[in-house]
């Protein structure tokens, strides 16, 4: 939005300014926002970005998630599967935005090693992401398999910071490195097949 020209405030919440317009995320968490941002403003634009936790926990079954949906003038889901838990008749106001990531030149992108096939799992250990799916897929491969799991995130709780302790010593193909610097996960994707 800056590169465009826009003036842009990030907040944890909506502070009663006058604003152009509000983009929150998650439909949930930001519910406090949206609908003050619409009592005060309904004529102006409101986007709310939907995460798998609203689409997939939250809208189904809490109304305040759901109000979002309603209150909202557009809706922004990151890919178009997205639809499938979407109730239909948001479909019209919403948009598939897909993330990206600003690639490296070619001559800064470093030799992928030929030894390993190495899969890159990005993401903080959180019961509701599933982390571990890849570690657990990886242990039925074959001895002769070249695949390893490199996964990057912090751990949200103690619990699952053990478990993935425990995973690398019965798994010898997974090895959690915890939470990165942006460029340190963008070096590890860089350097991995998948």
């Amino acid at each position: 939005m800056r590169s465009l020209g826009h003036r842009v405030a990030i907040k944890q919440g909506y502070d009663g300014e006058s604003y152009d317009l509000l983009i929150a995320l998650h439909a949930l968490r930001s519910h406090d926002a949206i609908k003050r941002f619409h009592s005060e403003h309904p004529d102006r634009p409101l986007i709310v970005a939907l995460t798998g936790t609203d689409l997939y926990r939250d809208i189904p079954k809490i109304k305040g998630a759901q109000q979002s949906l309603e209150l909202a003038s557009r809706l922004i889901v990151l890919q178009p599967k997205a639809f499938d838990a979407l109730p239909e008749r948001f479909h019209t106001k919403t948009r598939v935005v897909y993330q990206s990531v600003k690639p490296f030149p070619q001559s800064r992108n470093p030799r992928v090693s030929a030894r390993n096939f190495q899969v890159c799992v990005i993401g903080h250990l959180r019961e509701i992401k599933d982390p571990f799916r890849a570690a657990m897929a990886a242990r039925l491969l074959p001895a002769s398999s070249r695949v390893r799991v490199v996964h990057v995130g912090g751990a949200m709780n103690e619990k699952m910071a053990e478990r993935a302790r425990r995973e690398m010593e019965i798994n010898p193909r997974y090895r959690w490195i915890g939470d990165q610097p942006r460029w340190r996960v963008r070096q590890i994707l860089m350097r991995s097949q998948l």
